[in-house]
């Protein structure tokens, strides 16, 4: 697996083959096109990449409890229409919806009222109603009033009156605001309401008479999808008077297929290669049986051009990891009876058979890890077994487990400068990675020295290396006068502050230890309480003891399972990433026809 090798190619072709041009690159579905003209200043009519409203009207129909009987085969089927209908419906049923509840809120509010009939502005001489829901405590500011005013209705919390004046009263005349009650009365309010639900119910009608094209819907989608892709990709073609121009990545391999159809449609092609200033993007090569371990390498960060496949580091360091935490072989077995009891479920496509895989070499490694130390469910092998002779590791030793938790950590580390030294070979930054690999193994062997007793010259003298390789060569400063060399001499010893972080990155993998320990633990805590209780009490302790041990490790296999995924993650995309993938890079789209599956 590998970051593919792009070229950039350039199109231009007379505007009246502009739509050939582009179906036919879209069949093709190999190019990343780049924009030539800024987008639409109206943010409306910039075109998504996705069917967004095909797949809100699928969301929207496929939320009926019992659809109706599915149309499998209808020639006149339009589902750009069909789309547009179905929106029409939602916004329809929303508008509704919202008539709705505005008329159930206006009706719970003029009920304290009562169920009045507003007369006429002129059979008031001019007059109007304010409504006021006064509490009970202020009853008083009443009499201070100065126009007429009545209590309708009163119960045990408020008291509900109105004032009559020509105009609205100042907001101070009582101590509360008043409340808008309209001009409908009570018995109208609830026949509009009841219209209203009348309504909403034939438009919920209406939608599940449209359920019957749900899997023509999904048959479509596919055509939805690249029509959306397709205007997505036209907004970024410059048209200049009688032709147009179009740009974008292609993979090396792929440039012969663009330039024989470009050759077709009467279009002139220019390639070239990635400048100093180019910013292409990220396509990882790798066989469909791999995809979970791209899954994983893409998930946090995509690496940039230049730069390395992670994938497969990233994959194997993630099932190290997973099983230093987990810490127990039969934590790992029940890992694998998962795998096998959902194997035929993910047989569908080859990502699914690729994450299988993926969890039987999780299961395995967790299981093989799980023998070293000793663990099955919390029970240590008896003296003398052959599973005694295979545990090599004492998690109970803590001086031995930092020690392997601590090189686990220096080998990921320097393996991340290797590769990234390996990828900016050529560069003033891989020697500098060189030296950041000298000392992280100078460091470790200058501690092993104090440590043990030894001499602290092998270790000193790798260090010193790495740090004058780290001073010389971090700064990437070009030379251009001799001012220019002392700036590079000071930015190399400030890359020396990465010094902390080198030592607090390694200390992270004793996590490793830590995570492990407390698992296996916890499961012997459980262990030795549900034998506490057996023996405390005859007869019903043993169904206690064995409630006890079932919920216990059920738990801590829980705990196991996040830890495990949690930390095994952050060591690679924080720790790794940091000193393997600085950069982040941007994920290769193709402008390709999509093909949704039902």
């Amino acid at each position: 697996m590998s970051v593919a090798r792009l070229k950039k190619m350039s199109l231009i072709g007379p505007a009246a083959k502009k739509a050939d041009t582009l179906e036919a690159l879209q069949t093709l579905g190999c190019m990343h096109v780049l924009p030539l003209v800024p987008p639409p200043n109206e943010p409306e009519k910039i075109s998504d990449r996705g069917a967004r409203e095909a797949y809100k009207a699928l969301r929207f129909l496929a939320e009926v409890p019992e659809p109706r009987r599915q149309i499998k085969r209808a020639p006149d089927f339009d589902m750009d229409r069909f789309v547009r209908d179905v929106t029409d419906l939602m916004q329809r049923i929303r508008d509704t919806m919202d008539r709705r509840d505005f008329l159930a809120h206006r009706i719970a509010q003029v009920r304290p009222w009562g169920d009045l009939d507003f007369p006429p502005t002129d059979a008031l001489a001019g007059n109007r109603l304010w409504f006021y829901q006064l509490p009970l405590k202020h009853r008083d500011a009443l009499s201070e009033v100065r126009f007429p005013w009545a209590i309708l209705e009163e119960d045990h919390r408020y008291l509900y009156a109105v004032l009559i004046s020509p105009d609205e009263p100042d907001d101070g005349v009582l101590p509360v605001p008043r409340t808008h009650v309209g001009s409908l009365p009570v018995h109208e309010l609830e026949a509009q309401l009841e219209e209203a639900e009348i309504a909403l119910e034939a438009l919920e009608a209406e939608r599940v008479a449209l359920t019957r094209y749900l899997t023509l819907m999904r048959r479509n989608l596919s055509v939805a999808e690249s029509a959306a892709e397709l205007a997505h990709a036209t907004q970024k073609v410059r048209d200049e008077e009688a032709v147009f121009a179009l740009q974008g990545w292609v993979p090396v391999d792929q440039v012969e297929t663009v330039l024989a159809m470009a050759n077709a449609k009467g279009s002139a092609v220019l390639i070239e290669d990635p400048g100093p200033d180019d910013t292409p993007p990220t396509l990882l090569e790798q066989p469909e049986n791999r995809r979970a371990a791209v899954d994983l390498a893409l998930f946090y960060q995509v690496p940039g051009y230049q730069d390395w496949d992670p994938s497969v580091i990233v994959s194997a360091s993630f099932a190290i990891f997973f099983a230093m935490i987990v810490a127990d072989a039969g934590y790992g077995a029940v890992i694998l009876l998962a795998v096998l009891a959902f194997w035929r479920r993910m047989d569908g496509t080859a990502g699914q058979r690729s994450w299988r895989l993926f969890g039987l070499i999780i299961s395995a490694v967790s299981m093989f890890y799980g023998v070293m130390v000793g663990s099955y469910f919390g029970v240590s092998p008896a003296a003398g077994s052959i599973w005694a002779r295979l545990k090599v590791l004492d998690l109970n030793d803590f001086g031995a487990m930092m020690m392997v938790s601590i090189v686990v950590g220096i080998i990921h580390l320097v393996l991340a400068n290797a590769l990234a030294a390996r990828a900016a070979w050529g560069q003033r930054k891989a020697v500098a990675n060189l030296g950041w690999i000298a000392a992280l193994i100078g460091g470790f062997v200058l501690w092993l020295g104090y440590m043990n007793g030894k001499s602290p010259v092998p270790g000193a003298a790798i260090l010193a290396a790495g740090i004058v390789a780290i001073v010389l060569f971090s700064s990437e400063r070009v030379i251009q006068r001799p001012m220019d060399w002392i700036w590079r001499l000071i930015e190399g010893f400030q890359s020396l502050a990465g010094a902390m972080g080198a030592f607090g990155d390694v200390l992270s993998y004793m996590r490793l230890f830590a995570l492990g320990l407390a698992s296996a633990s916890l499961a012997i805590t459980f262990n030795d309480l549900a034998v506490s209780v057996m023996q405390a009490l005859k007869g019903p302790g043993i169904l206690f003891g064995l409630l006890i041990l079932i919920i216990g490790h059920v738990l801590n296999f829980a705990l196991a399972m996040m830890s495990g995924v949690v930390h095994g993650l952050r060591l690679n995309y924080i720790e790794f990433f940091k000193w393997g993938l600085p950069d982040e890079g941007i994920i290769f789209r193709p402008f390709a026809r999509k093909e949704v599956q039902e």
